[in-house]
């Protein structure tokens, strides 16, 4: 057990480069989501917000159970949970990211899909009004005045958008249009942003008409985005017909020149399959059929959440193996056991030593590295051996 560890007050966002790699065992001070799942985490100075689909929310100690629906906050410090932020969004909360002024932005399946929250109270910004409807919002990123905008929905773009952060109208000079799903409707999944790179997955298979199958990289750094000459077609290939879209959680590295992807698809054989594996790509590469760099298998257990600190690409789903390219729901030759979370090296792309154990359940859903350790949302009550409700938090060592 470890004592509560001193925090500065405030904190830079993610993407954050670690030196090493995180401890193993929790802190004690995080609080306890009681049911449900939590599915996204943002760090707004030093307030831990979380969304998720549940109703109830405890102190660490278990004293005092608090009403929170699908949404709460509290101190990274102390883990106190803030009193006066209770906003009630009547559906899921799908993605989170950090706003200027001590606010933070919603995303998922209830009334209004985006909404900019004060942290003070909770109220909802008068003055962003993104106009997004017709499906839902599953994923967020802020740089700068930009706001990006990931999901299945329709307006005020297709799937994909650029807003401004204050205002929430869409950004004229992004038209980027995801197309042709594998699914009956285009969503993206997952988005990482850069200086000059966004990376996207999702169920498309064009990014503006260019074949891009469920992954494309688009370059940012010009008046006009435009879809980068960057092609893949590792995720071309079929996983079993329950995973038409396979493709879950990606991110960038800390410098922006490689980036991960996890995703679901069931145990089938054949090495040019991704299904159930974690892959480092190049964010530059150029050209048609770039390769991963390497590829990580879990031998037939979705992976749903990524995240790279340079020294470590921690992964998370429901698995119970890494380096297992041979397993078809079973361990072979060369698999180690990483129950429901493990690290890879991001060079070799092969398991690190780093095994706290995590309950399986449906699996990790969100991660967030910050300049103290690694964040870590799920459905389960079971983190490094020790009772950590859905929520904790694993620090530097």
């Amino acid at each position: 057990m470890l004592a509560r560890t001193a925090f500065a007050a405030y904190l830079a966002l993610s993407p954050v480069a670690h030196a090493r790699v995180v401890s193993a065992d929790p802190v004690d001070h995080t609080p306890h989501v009681l049911d449900g799942i939590v599915n996204a985490i943002a760090l707004v100075g030093s307030t831990v917000v979380v969304g998720g689909s549940f109703s109830e929310v405890s102190d660490a100690r278990r004293t005092e159970t608090l009403t929170r629906t699908n949404l709460f906050a509290f101190d990274l410090t102390t883990g106190r949970i803030l009193e006066d932020f209770a906003p009630d969004p009547d559906g899921p909360v799908l993605a989170l990211a950090p706003g200027a002024g001590g606010t933070v932005y919603v995303g998922g399946d209830f009334d209004g899909r985006l909404l900019r929250l004060s942290l003070a109270d909770g109220r909802v910004s008068a003055r962003f009004r993104p106009g997004v409807a017709g499906g839902n919002v599953t994923t967020l990123a802020r740089r700068g005045s930009k706001l990006y905008v990931g999901g299945d929905f329709a307006h005020p773009r297709t799937a994909l958008a650029r807003l401004d952060a204050t205002t929430g109208a869409a950004d004229p000079a992004f038209t980027v249009t995801p197309g042709h799903p594998r699914t009956p409707r285009v969503n993206v999944h997952a988005l990482a942003v850069s200086k000059d790179r966004l990376v996207v997955d999702g169920s498309f298979t064009t990014l503006d008409g260019l074949p891009r199958p469920q992954l494309g990289v688009i370059d940012i750094g010009r008046t006009r985005a435009k879809v980068a000459d960057w092609h893949s077609a590792a995720y071309e290939p079929a996983c079993m017909e329950a995973f038409p879209s396979y493709v879950r959680g990606l991110d960038l590295s800390p410098d922006g020149k490689y980036f991960a992807v996890v995703t679901t698809g069931g145990a089938l054989s054949g090495r040019n399959r991704l299904c159930d594996t974690t892959a480092r790509f190049e964010t530059y590469a150029r050209g048609t059929r770039i390769k991963p760099t390497w590829v990580n298998h879990t031998g037939g257990d979705s992976l749903y959440a990524v995240q790279v600190t340079g020294k470590a690409v921690y992964v998370g789903g429901h698995q119970r193996w890494l380096d297992n390219p041979r397993g078809r729901d079973s361990a072979g030759p060369g698999a180690v056991p990483r129950e429901g979370i493990g690290a890879i090296h991001p060079i070799t792309g092969k398991a690190l030593s780093w095994n706290p154990g995590r309950e399986r359940g449906i699996g990790v859903k969100a991660f967030l590295a910050h300049r103290e350790g690694l964040l870590v949302g799920s459905d389960t009550t079971r983190l490094g051996g020790e009772y950590h409700a859905r929520i904790g938090m694993f620090p530097r060592p």
